[in-house]
């Protein structure tokens, strides 16, 4: 049984819109903690989910059960910017079994522009010194019930977020009340972590079952103790790719590369929990390091069975890594931390280095590489080399071939496959979503290019739906306001379109200086519609030669040429 909730505190007021999905049932609360505390005596035990409430809608809740102002916990949490939790420890005593589905540092209002759904905020100001007219508490419930709502329509895009959450809890028969923690806390409590102090931190393993020639330099720096330092890093060239080794991973890549023929793609299988097994780089806070093993072996067998739940087992091991880095966990353990990284980035140098004379190597990066073969006999001899390093490093290595690269830089490229199936990464040519759909027109203008060789023109001229065009872009807390032209705004999250007009103005923001700058990114002329634009076609005023000219860009961004 789960609920939605939202709340909005004023200065004099304050509401809670609660939906209930399954009952289809609306319940608001304004300035009356009495209700609000028998309703949830009544709903204690359900899961109420919100979008940022683990950091703020949980603790105002919270503090009115307590009988604080709601107000004083708001302005504690937004304009001191302090953790709700530190408000008071009479917080932690009350029950909620609360889930956040604001998984990304979006604002709500973002993720409702992407779905192109009505981003207009309420008029009533937050500012207001006074008590709310009953025409102000209607518009407001009116805008928050909006947002409950499309946290609803959100919650069902990440919903697989939700459920192996939930499927962790019951695979490891932990209580409900842990809805509310990380993946990462949950991962320190099931391998029943326990926090120690220790002063080794660069202590750093080197495998003896590592094998490196030429570039013996790499491994003498991590030796190194004056490079003991996280903002230390290694620049030095590998396989004729300029590459940087750091205490975070690695990187290399050819930058503006296109590569066509036989394009082999390596990635190691499960990289960061196969070390910690293999090499014993598991946190030194684990009651039993076997149990990390068996959840991985239970992970594999799910997963040849294609049963969905491999999935809770494979968040507990992909989440210990992190948290052994993380200071408030009790996995902590930034030795074993930096053993896992610094050892995989030397195999996977050992890897480029035995792999050199066979192939042309277009990047690395932390658990893969990508090469280019001349022949596919080469393949052959590449799968050699790769079985005997594999047979001694104890990883696992998987093969995927393509016939074509673009690659603008390490994190952005696009390889297709003989099919025109592709695999790509980077803001530029990534898989967009319904929440993830800014300017999703210029973006499909990428991929038809360099799949099918489309000219941008033809696919953006030939589009009519609005919506591919939309902009959205979110003022941060460090602006107060928008301006069009010079015309102040009252929302700070803004769908924003090209224009041809010449009577249409640009955007931009004000900071509490009064310094004003243009948005990044956005046309010179634009016009704003941030009603919904699901639907509606594209007008005559639309300027779809900006969009062009900014496909031709990333274009020249990704390979320097435009053919």
């Amino acid at each position: 049984m789960i609920l939605f909730f939202d709340a909005e505190v004023f200065l004099a007021d304050w509401l809670f819109v609660i939906l209930d999905p399954e009952k289809h049932k609306k319940y608001v609360f304004i300035n009356d903690a009495k209700k609000l505390a028998s309703f949830y005596e009544e709903h204690k035990d359900y899961i109420w989910i919100g979008y940022n409430s683990h950091h703020y809608d949980q603790y105002i809740l919270k503090g009115i059960l307590c009988g604080f102002n709601p107000y004083d916990i708001s302005n504690y949490i937004i304009s001191e910017k302090k953790p709700g939790w530190q408000y008071s420890s009479l917080l932690k005593d009350i029950q909620l079994n609360e889930f956040d589905i604001m998984t990304t540092t979006h604002g709500l209002k973002e993720l409702e522009g992407f779905m192109g759904n009505d981003i207009r905020e309420s008029s009533v100001s937050f500012s207001i010194d006074r008590k709310l007219t009953d025409e102000e508490l209607e518009e407001v419930v009116k805008y928050c019930t909006h947002d409950v709502e499309q946290t609803m329509e959100i919650f069902l895009h990440r919903k697989e977020e939700f459920e192996t959450h939930i499927a962790l809890l019951k695979a490891f028969k932990l209580p409900l009340k842990y809805i509310s923690k990380t993946k990462a806390q949950l991962a320190s409590i099931i391998l029943k972590a326990n926090k120690a102090n220790r002063s080794d931190e660069f202590e750093i393993n080197i495998p003896s079952n590592l094998k490196i020639n030429k570039y013996k330099e790499v491994v003498e720096w991590y030796k190194n103790p004056t490079n003991h330092n996280y903002d230390k890093y290694l620049e030095v060239n590998v396989s004729d790719v300029p590459h940087v080794f750091a205490w975070g991973g690695l990187h290399g890549a050819r930058e503006k590369f296109v590569g066509e023929g036989i394009i082999l793609n390596l990635d190691v299988v499960s990289f960061y929990p196969t070390l910690m097994i293999e090499y014993g780089y598991l946190s030194r806070n684990v009651e039993d390091p076997k149990l990390y093993k068996e959840i991985y072996e239970e992970r594999i067998r799910l997963k040849k069975e294609n049963n969905p739940l491999h999935k809770p087992y494979k968040i507990v091991l992909n989440s210990t890594y992190g948290a052994m880095k993380h200071k408030f966990n009790n996995l902590y353990d930034p030795r074993q931390a930096n053993n896992v990284c610094i050892t995989g980035q030397l195999l996977l140098l050992d890897l480029i280095e035995k792999l050199e004379p066979y192939w042309t190597l277009i990047q690395s990066n932390t658990d893969g590489v990508i090469g280019k073969l001349e022949k596919q006999e080469d393949v052959e001899i590449i799968k050699s080399v790769c079985r005997e390093w594999e047979d001694r490093t104890k990883m696992k290595l998987e093969f995927d071939i393509f016939k074509k690269i673009y690659q603008k830089d390490v994190n952005n490229y696009i390889m297709i496959h003989e099919d025109g199936s592709f695999k790509s990464k980077g803001a530029y040519v990534k898989n967009l979503s319904e929440i993830d759909n800014d300017l999703p027109i210029v973006n499909v203008a990428l991929k038809e290019y360099f799949i099918n060789k489309t000219p941008v023109e033809e696919t953006i001229n030939n589009c009519k739906d609005l919506m591919m065009f939309q902009k959205v872009v979110k003022l941060t807390y460090k602006y107060s306001h928008a301006l069009y032209g010079d015309k102040p705004l009252a929302e700070k999250t803004l769908r924003v379109f090209a224009s041809k007009s010449e009577d249409d103005k640009g955007v931009f923001k004000v900071k509490s200086n009064g310094r004003v700058e243009k948005i990044a990114n956005t046309p010179d002329r634009c016009f704003i519609l941030n009603d919904s634009v699901k639907g509606k076609r594209v007008p005559r005023r639309l300027d779809k030669e900006w969009y062009i000219d900014l496909a031709k860009k990333r274009i020249w961004d990704f390979i320097g040429e435009i053919k």
